[in-house]
């Protein structure tokens, strides 16, 4: 059985000196691909070190967080993007994100500084875009408390929904139907398996098996039987198992497909 985790930030583990033992944990449960997805600057040289160092088995990405997009650095940033994919002396990214909009994180006690961030992350939004479209590169979404305006500016921006996937995936049935409509897709994390979270559960029924893609987004978001445990990519196997469960296959299928349309999505 293989899994990939096509959603987890390995910073943290890396730090702390435990990355070798997650990722032994990680391929003994199965997972034997990994997706390490940037954020900033500051993580985009060290994943793409975790890439030459775990040859076919790390991939990287690289995009500005809209959580680490501020009103007098955000342009410099986006500018240093196109290096990333255009190097030639290791493993270019396989996704340009993640990217997006977050409006619950907006500081709620200081609405004209509020104000600031949120155009600030809709420029930062709009010119990744702008450069996803150029190189044609697949697109991580982050969208919390966005979804419409995410929706809107992929829309004008006339990236190719089909290299869209809206990542941690917590909204109900009928806005996945909306991406589903415009050919893009949603993958999905432990919380798949909180008994709070019918709506996501609605939503990956929606979706359906085909296009159905996991995810841990470690170390963030544990599934529910290591609820409140630091999360990691052996994890998966738990959402594996539940996600089994919900369409009614086995789990081997479940490893099958999944892994099949995260490679073919970041084309690894």
């Amino acid at each position: 059985m293989h899994l990939v985790d096509s959603h987890c930030h390995l910073g943290k583990f890396a730090r702390e000196g435990t990355l070798d033992a997650v990722l032994e944990r990680a391929a003994g449960a199965g997972v034997g691909t990994l997706v390490c997805v940037g954020t900033g600057p500051e993580d985009w040289a060290p994943y793409r070190a975790l890439a030459v160092a775990h040859a076919g088995r790390v991939h990287h990405t690289a995009g500005l967080h809209p959580c680490s997009v501020e009103p007098e650095s955000w342009r410099a940033a986006v500018d240093a993007l196109p290096a990333c994919f255009h190097a030639n002396d290791g493993p270019k990214p396989v996704a340009l994100g993640e990217i997006g909009l977050d409006y619950f994180h907006l500081p709620k006690g200081d609405p004209p500084r509020a104000a600031v961030l949120r155009e600030a992350q809709l420029a930062a939004f709009r010119a990744q875009l702008a450069l996803a479209g150029a190189l044609g590169a697949p697109v991580i979404i982050h969208s919390r408390e966005a979804f419409d305006d995410c929706v809107a500016e992929i829309d004008a921006s006339g990236v190719d929904w089909r290299r869209v996937v809206f990542h941690c995936f917590s909204e109900g049935a009928a806005r996945m139907r909306e991406l589903l409509e415009r050919g893009g897709r949603a993958s999905f994390t432990g919380v798949l398996t909180y008994p709070s979270a019918r709506d996501v559960r609605e939503a990956a029924l929606a979706q359906g098996l085909g296009r159905f893609v996991l995810e841990t987004d470690s170390p963030y978001l544990a599934p529910q039987p290591v609820r409140g445990k630091t999360n990691e990519p052996a994890h998966l196997l738990h959402t594996a198992r539940f996600a089994a469960e919900l369409f009614g296959v086995s789990l081997e299928k479940i490893a099958e497909t999944t892994t099949s349309a995260a490679r073919e999505f970041y084309g690894i």
